[in-house]
Parts: C-alpha cells; structure tokens; sequence
C-alpha cells in the first residue's frame, strides 16, 4: 500500500529503471529490484504492476541507509485492488464489481496520475464497508453496481498489466479488470501487443513481427494475432508524417482546416484518411485513399463513405495529383483550380 502522505514517492517500474539509468525491457529482464538488500515493493504482492517508494530506492542506489516506511494503517492509506478487497473482505475478483460503485468512484485515485493504477483512501473503503447492503453489516453487493471500466480505461490498464507480465492470460485480465473475456479482453491484448511489437521494429528494423513478439516475451499462441495488427500499425505510423505534412501544407494555405490527421484503417485494411477544407472551399473535405491517392469528398460528415473496393465516382469527386502521394503543392494547384483533375483515379 502507499502510505498516508507518500503518493509522491511512488515509483513506477518505469520510473525506477530510469532512475538507475538502464532500459526499462533490460530492467525488467534482469530484475535488480531483487538484489539483496533492496526496498521491497509497496504494492501489494499480488500486484500487477509493482510501486517502490522513491526514497527508499534512492537510499538503496546511492549506498545509504533505506528508510523506513510507517507500519501502522492510516485512514489515509491508499490500497490497491487487492487490499481493498481484503480490507472489505471479498475477492479480487468481487471488488472489480464493488468498485463501479459512485461511493467509491468517486474517491480513486490513479497512481501514477496518467493511466496509473486504481487506489482508495482506507477510509473509503471501510465507509462503504459500514454502509454496503445485505445481510448484515458488509454483506451483498449493491443495487445498480456494473462490472465494467470505462472504456476508455481499457487499453491503458491492459497496458499496465502487460508491463508487468507479458504473457498474461485473457482470463487474468478479464478477472483483474472487470471486463469481458471475448471481445474486449481478447481485441485489447492482441492490440497494444501489437502497438508494442511495432515499437520495437522501429528501434530495431531488422526484427521481423514474429521476432519481435519473441522478443517481448508474448505466447507462442499470440504470435500471429499480434504480429497481423504490427504490420498494420507500422503501415499506419509511416504514412501519418506524410499525410501530416500535407494537411499542414492544407491549413497554412488556407483552405483546410487544422486538424491532427487521423488515419483509418478500411474493412479490406486499406488505409485511408481526411482533412476538412474551409467553406469558402467548393468540396467539404479531401480524402486519401492508399489505393488511389488524394480525392475531394462530397459529405464532411463521412468523407471516406463506405468502402466498396472501387474507386468512388460521383458528381463532386475529383482525383487530384499525378501519383499517390503528390507534393502539397500539387494538391494546392490542383485544388484550386477546377479544371483539373480527374473523374477516376489515374491506374
């Protein structure tokens, strides 16, 4: 648990590593927080994702005597999953539905504050013991309480428990968090497994996908899944710049909008993406299709449209440049000037 008064000495294991100046995949292979002598975590020992108290290990690193922590519980005491449910005196398991509870969402607390992992005040969680429905002081669940996390949560816890384990099962997330096993376990997983395996190839081009989900230490079994959706993330990071570039290009001249590009991946996993033109623009957006390169749009709602696997044709639409990926400044001539272009995509 942290301590009443210490949430600003909790560490990461991130935050450790680059402490002591060494690469979190290296840090967490070679595991010197098992070292003799070091500050034990203040998570909890079930916890997926381990804390230290800063001082502690800034002591240990630099030779000094390691402080001690206070050894007796405070309202004040922020308690992970796993003492909280000890504190109510349920499972784990159970406190992922508890928690959905306004009495206690109210009160958690991310440590760290970005995509951090869940906390309560011991306080809290020993008011909504008292207070808790059923048989007796402490006993049902309550009324109304769901089992779902936000989702937008989602991704990021799965994220913090693949830090800690990277061969976690869909069913240990789905009992740690809360959620369903299929989809929503299973699509999170294969995803930030593959933004990961991604990550890696750009800092080491020579790895393939499969090599690289090898290296993370991924199942056998998730090899494939995870290497599928890498490939699409690489496709998708390394025509973003460029798209970027473009849209900028669009919005310094005038015509478009400021807008950060996102990049769709289409039903068939052709990329395709947007940029809203101003209304003084005859055409409400430009579409760019990796198939078929720029095109103005005829909805700024959905600009993309369905994808039928041809090339759109409709009254509005214009093919614009004379490649896939022309010059922003192509695109600017072109644009302005209805007279060129063209109705089809050049083959």
């Amino acid at each position: 648990m942290i301590r009443a008064g210490r949430r600003k000495y909790a560490q990461t294991m991130a935050d450790l590593a680059d402490a002591v100046g060494k690469p979190l995949g290296t840090f967490r292979n070679t595991k010197p927080y098992e070292q003799e002598g070091h500050p034990a975590p203040i998570s909890s020992p079930d916890a997926r994702a381990k804390l230290w108290d800063s001082e502690q290990t800034k002591a240990f690193w630099a030779g000094e005597p390691v402080p001690e922590l206070p050894d007796v519980d405070d309202d004040e005491d922020l308690l992970d999953r796993h003492e909280a449910a000890a504190e109510l005196g349920v499972s784990p398991a159970s406190w992922n539905k508890y928690k959905s509870d306004p009495q206690l969402t109210q009160h958690v607390v991310l440590v760290p504050k970005e995509n951090g992992t869940e906390h309560w005040p011991r306080r809290v969680v020993r008011d909504f013991k008292k207070s808790r429905p059923g048989r007796g002081a402490g006993g049902g669940r309550r009324t109304g309480s769901g089992d779902m996390i936000p989702r937008d949560e989602i991704l990021p816890r799965i994220a913090e428990l693949l830090d800690d384990n990277p061969a976690i099962t869909l069913a240990e997330v789905a009992d740690t968090l809360g959620i369903a096993k299929f989809p929503t376990a299973q699509a999170g997983l294969a995803q930030i497994r593959g933004r990961r395996i991604a990550d890696l190839i750009e800092s080491d081009p020579q790895l393939t996908p499969l090599e690289a989900a090898e290296h993370l230490g991924y199942p056998t079994v998730t090899h494939r899944g995870a290497a599928t959706i890498a490939e699409a993330e690489l496709r998708t990071r390394r025509a973003r710049p460029y798209l970027q570039q473009v849209a900028d290009a669009l919005a310094a001249a005038g015509v478009a909008e400021l807008v950060q590009v996102e990049v769709r991946r289409l039903a068939d996993e052709h990329l395709a993406a947007a940029v809203p033109l101003t209304t003084s623009q005859t055409s409400p957006a430009l579409v760019w299709d990796e198939r078929y390169g720029w095109r103005t749009a005829t909805s700024r709602r959905h600009p993309i449209g369905k994808d039928t696997g041809t090339a759109p044709e409709d009254e509005g639409i214009r093919y614009l440049g004379s490649s896939i990926r022309p010059e922003p400044a192509e695109l600017l001539e072109q644009l302005a000037d209805g007279r060129k272009g063209s109705k089809r995509p050049k083959s």
